[in-house]
């Protein structure tokens, strides 16, 4: 039977395509650490669980397809909180952040038009462009000045007729950049010559470490009509499973057609939007801890990864992913091995191969990216693996 073009062309995800390997390892005893995917072990406020566990309804209803309103408040609110002045109105809810970035590329680009994105970038965006016959067009960061934007002339020679929006990931993932106030002030001078809309993606925003100062392109003057911004309550309060996200937007064109696509998916699950919604009533106490445990796993696997030979990696300044380069020729061969071939006392480890997150999949053909989500001693031991897995894979 027939599977379409459209599917044959997509790659699978770079997080999540050694998966079968480590289900086998599992089944044969190992312990496997996952250190591949973003998926934050920290507990859920237990507001999310006690406000669904109230709800009194006797029937589910379709909720309204932007959202309900309490979830849309109480985000606005947080917002606000942040100098951010978003109206519950200017809030649409989505299934999660990947939903809200489909839902805003289908309004925004047709077939073959372009959008432009820093290199590296998280790999699902080359999926969801894919998805659409998009295509994805990057400029290069590097590690020698932490991932931080290149000049104006440089980004300006990625831009064509045919690009329709820059989309930024800001703490970046995956290499945990955290942009300036100058570098984000330059983006929106090449948007508004151009005519470009910014989709700033700012799911990490509360993982920002050594006392910076995190700025959103919202708080920028002069570009409401073109920004748009993604958002999600997985990272920020570790519910990955309860798919809520947002998008925030003040141009009134843009959230109708949303609106329009939205309607034919009907509506977002109304309990997780409850749930999602008593989140936002968190003191925010609970983000300064939560930060303060991301600060110590990104500073314990940043000095763990220093001390093996032949390694090289750049300390994330936000987010909780890092990527180093590994004395290996084929990154994903030895990350397969690990899983497949090798294990400390029966524990192994999960990586993430980094070539999906490449704009020339070659430039990350030794490089892995690590998300710090493990606890310090887990990490220390899934490190001790990496340490010894090399050793012997170059022996």
């Amino acid at each position: 039977m027939k599977i379409s073009n459209r599917v044959q062309k997509i790659q699978f995800s770079a997080i999540r395509k050694l998966t079968p390997y480590a289900q086998e390892a599992k089944k044969n005893g190992k312990k496997v650490y996952h250190l591949n995917i973003g998926a934050p072990d920290v507990e859920v406020p237990q507001a999310f669980f006690d406000a669904i566990g109230d709800f009194q309804g006797k029937v589910l209803k379709y909720p309204s397809a932007p959202g309900i309103d309490e979830l849309r408040e109480s985000w606005s609110d947080y917002y606000k909180k942040r100098n951010l002045n978003f109206e519950p109105e200017n809030i649409f809810i989505t299934s999660g952040a990947s939903e809200a970035l489909l839902l805003v590329l289908m309004t925004i680009a047709d077939e073959g038009d372009e959008i432009i994105t820093t290199n590296p970038f998280y790999s699902n965006y080359k999926t969801y462009m894919d998805q659409l016959n998009l295509k994805i067009n990057a400029f290069n960061t590097s590690p020698d000045n932490g991932f931080a934007l290149p000049s104006t002339e440089e980004i300006e020679k990625v831009i064509s007729d045919k690009s329709v929006a820059f989309l930024i990931s800001n703490p970046t993932n995956p290499t945990g950049a955290v942009y300036s106030r100058e570098e984000l002030e330059r983006l929106k001078e090449l948007a508004i010559k151009h005519d470009m809309y910014i989709i700033t993606d700012e799911v990490y925003r509360e993982f920002i470490y050594d006392g910076l100062k995190y700025l959103s392109f919202a708080e920028l003057e002069g570009i409401d009509d073109r920004l748009i911004l993604l958002d999600s309550i997985s990272k920020r309060f570790g519910a990955c499973g309860a798919r809520i996200g947002a998008i925030a937007a003040k141009n009134k064109d843009i959230l109708t057609s949303i609106n329009k696509l939205a309607t034919g998916r009907l509506a977002v699950p109304t309990l997780e939007q409850i749930g999602a919604a008593a989140l936002f009533n968190s003191d925010e106490s609970y983000f300064e801890e939560v930060n303060k445990e991301y600060e110590k796993r990104r500073n314990t696997i940043y000095e763990e990864l220093k001390k093996i030979d032949g390694v090289s990696v750049y300390k994330p300044k936000g987010a909780f992913y890092i990527m180093p380069t590994l004395p290996v020729d084929d990154a994903e061969d030895f990350a397969k091995w690990l899983l497949t071939d090798f294990d400390v006392d029966g524990e192994t480890l999960m990586m993430a191969p980094a070539d999906g997150f490449f704009y020339n999949s070659n430039e990350g053909k030794n490089k892995v990216r690590l998300a710090f989500v493990l606890n310090v001693n887990d990490i220390k031991k899934a490190m001790n693996i990496l340490k010894e897995g090399l050793r012997k894979y170059n022996s």
